[in-house]
């Protein structure tokens, strides 16, 4: 049902994109804005993961170099049945994690050093495991599309704001709502897509790493952390909160991501149907917690 939902919605992405090339340029303009999203999302197939993580000024581990965190990941990757990802590590105090890369046979994950030193080893084992469930429900790939789509039509309202036609009235009024209107709605399935796919990989890391309240005591913690611990490339570059675990410094109505507590309480939810033991989790607004 997900994957529907998300073919649906990439859809009507594709659509409005289509429909504002339309309002620029008539037919021939829908072809062309369709035609630019296609090599957008062929450049973005191959290319995402090592943009985001140059991005990101992320560094390849291996066995060697970071032994225990490297070992915690091949465990979670054999128990996932998934190739064994490339592992990086992000040196920023800011907690926070993400995958990418096209297909599981090309993944990454990454961590950032907060989030490390912050979290207890099962916690990173939980983490980890959500990186991986997006990875074997190939959101990488999709998040990347939509990300891409959504993209595009914001630089095409852009475009149209300076180039609208004004021959007549009522043109350039269809021109000015498709200028408001297209991004955000283009914004707003952007979201539906990224929530539904968090609570999935949220499911599928649970499942994964057999301790839902493990993810959600991580997810509470790093919930704390990103709102004290500044972020330089999301606040460069708003549109890679969509990318983490948990997002930074975003009111939930415009957040990629569902709201923590609301996680949690899916967490919690699994956890008494796998029967493991349930603790209350709150992801408080005070100090963090200390290092376990």
């Amino acid at each position: 049902m997900n994957g529907f939902k998300t073919l649906v919605l990439l859809s009507a992405l594709t659509a409005l994109l289509m429909a504002l090339g339309y309002t620029f340029g008539g037919g021939q303009g829908a072809v062309i804005a369709f035609v630019a999203a296609a090599g957008m999302n062929l450049f973005s197939y191959w290319n995402s993961d090592k943009i985001v993580l140059r991005m990101h000024d992320a560094r390849e581990v291996d066995a060697t170099t970071a032994p225990d965190f490297y070992a915690l990941v091949a465990d979670l990757s054999q128990r996932a049945r998934l190739p064994m990802p490339r592992v990086y590590v992000i040196d920023s105090p800011h907690p926070n994690a993400f995958a990418t890369g096209r297909d599981p046979d090309h993944a990454a994950i990454a961590a950032t050093t907060g989030l490390l030193n912050m979290l207890t080893r099962d916690e990173v084992a939980g983490v980890m495991a959500h990186e991986l469930g997006h990875v074997k429900n190939r959101d990488t790939l999709i998040m990347t599309m939509v990300a891409t789509v959504a993209g595009a039509i914001s630089m095409l309202a852009n475009f149209g704001m300076f180039f609208r036609g004004n021959d007549n009235r009522g043109n350039a009024l269809a021109t000015l709502l498709a200028v408001i209107v297209a991004p955000i709605a283009a914004m707003i399935v952007q979201m539906a897509i990224s929530r539904t796919r968090e609570f999935g990989a949220d499911r599928a890391g649970a499942e994964i790493s057999g301790n839902p309240m493990a993810l959600a005591s991580a997810l509470a913690k790093i919930s704390r952390g990103a709102e004290a611990i500044p972020n330089p490339v999301a606040e460069r570059m708003p549109a890679a909160a969509q990318l983490y675990i948990v997002p930074t410094h975003i009111s939930e109505m415009f957040s990629t991501h569902p709201a923590t507590e609301r996680r949690i309480e899916a967490l919690q939810d699994m956890a008494l149907e796998m029967q493991t033991p349930v603790a209350a989790v709150r992801p408080r607004r005070s100090a963090l917690d200390p290092l376990g």
